[in-house]
């Protein structure tokens, strides 16, 4: 497991391991000196150990992860507002987002002729 003195000042974390509320794959410590992102906030709520047991401990509550990865995308909100903060993104897996993110890759590989073309079932 990451330790909260391991993680130095401008570093990123993507935090996908952790899916149950019960898991937990960063130190609440971590997640309380870090900017989190969430892909869905929704989801987050109901699934993601690493926010809810530092919320369900009070060290953190809900609207220290009410921004989504779709909010930086689109420039609704800066993905980092210091070069010295902590960021981590905490995904639990939203399908729609694997689904566009699939979609890119094979364009990118179709754009540069990398891959071999599978006939249909």
């Amino acid at each position: 497991m990451v330790t909260d003195a391991s993680i130095q000042a401008g570093a990123h974390i993507n935090a996908v391991g952790a899916f149950r509320p019960e898991m937990a794959e960063l130190p609440p410590e971590l997640i309380c000196r870090s900017q989190v992102v969430v892909d869905h906030v929704e989801s987050a709520l109901e699934e993601a150990g690493d926010l809810l047991q530092p919320m369900e401990a009070g060290m953190i509550q809900q609207a220290h992860f009410d921004t989504e990865l779709g909010d930086i995308v689109t420039g609704k909100v800066p993905g980092r507002k210091a070069p010295e903060q902590i960021t981590v993104f905490k995904s639990v897996g939203v399908a729609i987002q694997d689904l566009c993110a699939a979609t890119r890759v094979l364009e990118n590989a179709r754009e540069q002729g990398l891959g071999t073309p599978l006939s249909h079932l």
